[in-house]
């Protein structure tokens, strides 16, 4: 299924090329220093092509929404996927947008010192500037009505989000957003997969924020289900 991109008409930073690299179901806000599009397609293609395949000899690895054993002789991304999910403790397709964006992101990184790759609301992303990644959290009083200030980096890093109100990935929590800010656009998808799992009413999302913050790859984590918000770590909340 397809759900058209609406929040990206007031994500498109002014002094970055953007663009769409799309291929099957994937489909990748790209905002790089200069237009890069040929190359992130080719690497899309050859990421995708992987996971698919992969998926054919292994249907677990899509089906499961629990880890899976590892497998030596997978493909990398495939790898960095079941040992992101075995950590966290869900399946292994939950890491997989923001698998995709890190991975095309670290290919690009020699083409442009900057570069913003949004996959299905998941990030990857290396700033020399400050950034607002404004945040969308459908019927909530605070959708968008705040914004995360995005802090310059010599190192990318990912900030990823996910809803048990929006889009059609699954979830089996009540959220309206759950964002988290790490190292890793792979593990942060996984874990905001998680949390939001796990928060079904307002009193989860402490216990959530707590489970969370043992995980050391992580920075910061945004929960919003209705008027409640929760937050915790080294991130910062502005207006838009």
């Amino acid at each position: 299924m397809y759900e058209e991109r609406f929040y990206r008409q007031v994500s498109r930073p002014h002094d970055l090329i953007c663009y769409e690299v799309i291929h099957k179901e994937t489909d990748i806000l790209c905002c790089t220093k200069k237009d890069i599009s040929q190359h992130i397609k080719e690497r899309l293609i050859h990421y995708r092509y992987q996971l698919d395949e992969y998926i054919k000899l292994r249907p677990e690895f899509k089906d499961s929404f629990i880890p899976i054993s590892y497998d030596k002789y997978a493909p990398p991304i495939v790898k960095k996927m079941i040992e992101a999910s075995s950590i966290i403790g869900v399946g292994p397709l939950a890491c997989v947008a923001g698998a995709i964006a890190e991975f095309i992101g670290n290919d690009i990184s020699s083409l442009t010192d900057e570069f913003i790759l949004e996959n299905g609301g998941d990030i990857y992303l290396k700033t020399k500037k400050q950034r607002k990644i404004l945040i969308y959290a459908k019927d909530s009083p605070f959708s968008k009505k705040i914004a995360l200030n995005i802090k310059p980096s010599e190192k990318a890093y990912g900030i990823c989000t996910s809803s048990g109100t929006v889009g059609h990935s699954l979830s089996f929590g009540k959220t309206d957003a759950v964002c988290v800010i790490g190292e890793s656009s792979l593990f942060c998808d996984g874990l905001a997969t998680y949390i939001g799992n796990i928060v079904k009413k307002r009193d989860d999302i402490s216990n959530a924020i707590e489970k969370a913050k043992t995980f050391k790859e992580i920075k910061g984590i945004l929960i919003i289900m209705k008027d409640h918000l929760g937050v915790w770590g080294d991130i910062q909340i502005v207006t838009p």
